[in-house]
């Protein structure tokens, strides 16, 4: 089942995200989140825009959400998405089906365009944006340095009125 995040939800998304945090280069965060700074950075997004989860027999394993692309105001239509599942969880469509509600929800708010990034290399990633009709729009070469390496950055675009007959 697929839904709004709630403040119970909190420590399975810190738990989910923390691990890419302590685990990998996915993302460029360094210390893991506290569950204070995770229930705010929900409640910030959720001000403006969607955060979504998915609950697997009565666990979250994944989630979903979107939010400012950049500060100034000519921004604002535009949002930058992310997805995290539980490693148990992954290969099994429901990365999909957590994006294709996140974009149904942005096309309810109006939102123009959706910016995807992902730390390369990173082919699922790759697979599950360009699935969705996300076009690559730009790879930044080692502009993270985590756990003693450079990581390039990825990013792909989905403008959400050319976007109309996919989801």
């Amino acid at each position: 089942m697929i839904r709004s995040a709630n403040y119970t939800d909190v420590q399975a998304i810190a738990d989910i995200y923390n691990y890419f945090v302590k685990n990998t280069v996915v993302t460029f965060e360094e210390e893991p989140v506290s569950i204070t700074e995770m229930a705010q950075r929900i409640q910030d997004v959720q001000k403006d825009y969607v955060w979504l989860v998915y609950e697997l027999d009565g666990r979250v394993v994944g989630y979903a959400y979107a939010g400012r692309w950049k500060a100034r105001s000519a921004y604002r239509h535009t949002v930058e998405s992310s997805i995290y599942l539980d490693l148990s969880c992954t290969g099994k469509g429901i990365g999909k089906q957590l994006y294709e509600a996140l974009i149904r929800e942005l096309r309810v708010l109006k939102v123009h365009a959706v910016i995807g990034g992902a730390a390369l290399p990173n082919g699922a990633s790759a697979r599950l944006h360009e699935s969705l009709g996300f076009k690559s729009t730009g790879h930044f070469k080692e502009v993270g340095l985590k756990f003693g390496q450079w990581v390039d950055v990825g990013y792909w675009q989905l403008l959400l009125d050319e976007a109309n007959g996919l989801l």
